[in-house]
């Protein structure tokens, strides 16, 4: 590898990186903003112009506030916790494309930080390592509720991953690939190219599983303010919690980049060949993707604040007896569709 490809890789890590913070801080501005537009409220509007700032000062306020270790935890596993979830939620962005391919330094450089193969994968892969964050700082903290949000967190984990990993496996079916570019660009063209349209029961399904995996209402059993205090996290402090914090902001991110990645075109602008406009068909592709993602992140905070919290009983039925089998039969029909096809 010469320096200049080097170079470009570095930057790339580092715009999405910078990119990912930035977004948190949008979400959280965003969150309480438009919860209080639900409720009749104003929100936050002190710090800074229509309180654009309070996301910064939320910030200091981790930092200046006192590190608590309460006795009796296991030091060591309550101090590694929040880096476990947290490394792996910033770390999933990288097989993402979030635009078309620009040329500089008479070189096409396509806008994702790692083009791998097994793109799926190795998104599968780091949204499970999530879970151990969770497990291990509720047992680490050496609290029932902890306990009980620990354990509650694994097991919801566990049952919604297998539904969102089935109802990836139909687009795989449809597009032969596990590269993510790939099936971006098997839904370049029109409309309904895009998978939403060809596979509209497995985008429900890995809709509602990703509002799971991400412990969002009205999945956050986990973290049940009315029952757990605050769940896993409820023994943690400072930048600690601020850590578990951005996590599950950089996971909704996530989220919604992967379900525009995979049913709605990714970056892709329909009728419109963004690789002949050069650089400005680049930038309007990076438009596309933010603006499909952020209605996502949009439908999260709306989602929030309109249904209610699942009984635990409800949760875990809806997992297993609703989602998965419904997966299932999504696959066998997509095969056999597909199976068809091909005979002919």
């Amino acid at each position: 590898m010469d320096f200049l490809s080097f170079f470009i890789i570095c930057v790339k890590v580092l715009l999405v990186f910078a990119g990912t913070l930035l977004a948190v801080l949008i979400m959280v501005y965003a969150e309480r903003r438009v919860s209080a537009f639900m409720q009749g409220r104003l929100g936050p509007n002190r710090v800074g112009p229509q309180g654009l700032l309070q996301p910064i000062a939320d910030g200091i306020k981790f930092l200046m506030k006192e590190d608590i270790i309460p006795d009796g935890v296991n030091k060591p596993i309550y101090l590694l916790a929040p880096v476990i979830m947290l490394i792996p939620a910033l770390m999933t962005f990288a097989v993402i494309p979030f635009g078309s391919t620009i040329t500089l330094f008479d070189r096409d450089i396509i806008l994702q930080v790692a083009d791998v193969n097994i793109g799926i994968l190795y998104i599968l892969a780091l949204t499970s390592i999530g879970v151990y964050g969770i497990v291990l700082a509720g047992w680490a903290s050496n609290s029932k509720y902890t306990l009980i949000g620990g354990l509650r967190s694994s097991a919801q984990l566990i049952s919604y991953e297998l539904a969102l990993g089935l109802s990836v496996v139909s687009i795989i079916l449809m597009s032969g690939s596990l590269r993510l570019n790939d099936i971006v660009a098997d839904q370049q063209g029109h409309l309904l190219s895009w998978y939403v349209f060809k596979q509209p029961l497995a985008f429900l399904i890995f809709l509602i599983a990703t509002y799971a995996e991400t412990n969002r209402l009205p999945f956050d059993l986990a973290e049940a303010e009315q029952e757990l205090v605050g769940g896993y996290h409820t023994e943690y402090s400072s930048m600690k919690f601020a850590m578990f914090f951005m996590s599950e902001y950089a996971n909704m991110i996530t989220a919604a980049a992967l379900t525009v990645t995979l049913f709605f075109g990714g970056w892709d602008v329909p009728l419109l060949d963004e690789k002949s406009l050069g650089i400005w068909g680049a930038m309007l592709s990076v438009a596309s993707f933010i603006l499909k993602m952020g209605f996502f992140l949009f439908l999260f905070i709306w989602i929030r604040w309109t249904f209610p919290r699942f009984r635990y009983d409800q949760l875990m039925k809806l997992g297993w007896k609703v989602l998965l089998p419904l997966s299932l039969i999504n696959i066998f029909i997509t095969g056999g569709y597909l199976t068809l096809a091909a005979l002919k």
